[in-house]
């Protein structure tokens, strides 16, 4: 199976584009969704969560307490670490066994804001980048979340860099307002069409 692994800064505007291969028929695996789920599923990860961060990271029902674990990682980038290094191996898991009940797509696609950060890029054959200048990206956030742009800018802060990013990807749809998506987005997905046979 072609996985083709899918990214862009905040504001990109990834869940888009996402949305247009999924009309084409094409299975997203949104990687943040999966890392909620295994998170209250998995419990591995629930059991090294709670070591790591304490019996208050789990109310008694069993649902995370997502404002304790908020408490401790934010702006330590030290525990955030700790976090991700417990989830991401859980995500990866979950990924691998969602590809599987995939059999009748020719490809699939991964979703993930850090893709390239968290390493599950690897897992992947290809990857896009979902692309759009930083200003545009801040005013589009700033009104979707009703946040100021200095908060965009802190969240951006905490992934790779858009040029880091774009020399990592193989393919590249720019969403700059300037230039129709839906083209960029056929144009990728008659070349994943053709690669498709070769991971069958």
């Amino acid at each position: 199976m072609l996985k083709i692994g899918i990214t862009g800064n905040i504001g990109s505007g990834k869940t888009t584009v996402c949305k247009i291969f999924e009309v084409l028929g094409i299975p997203v695996f949104y990687a943040d969704e999966a890392a909620k789920e295994v998170m209250i599923a998995d419990a591995t990860l629930m059991t090294g969560i709670k070591q790591a961060f304490g019996a208050d990271a789990y109310f008694k029902d069993g649902t995370l307490n997502r404002k304790h674990i908020a408490a401790i990682v934010f702006n330590d980038n030290e525990q955030l670490n700790k976090l991700n290094a417990l989830v991401h191996p859980a995500v990866f898991r979950a990924f691998d066994k969602w590809v599987l009940r995939q059999k009748d797509a020719p490809y699939v696609l991964k979703e993930a804001a850090i893709l390239f950060e968290s390493g599950s890029y690897k897992m992947c054959d290809r990857t896009i980048m979902v692309s759009a200048p930083l200003e545009l990206r801040i005013k589009r956030v700033a009104r979707r979340d009703g946040i100021s742009a200095g908060e965009v800018k802190a969240r951006d802060d905490r992934q790779f860099t858009e040029e880091q990013k774009l020399k990592m990807a193989d393919d590249v749809i720019f969403n700059d307002d300037t230039q129709p998506v839906i083209p960029q987005v056929l144009k990728l997905h008659q070349l994943y069409l053709s690669l498709a046979p070769q991971y069958q």
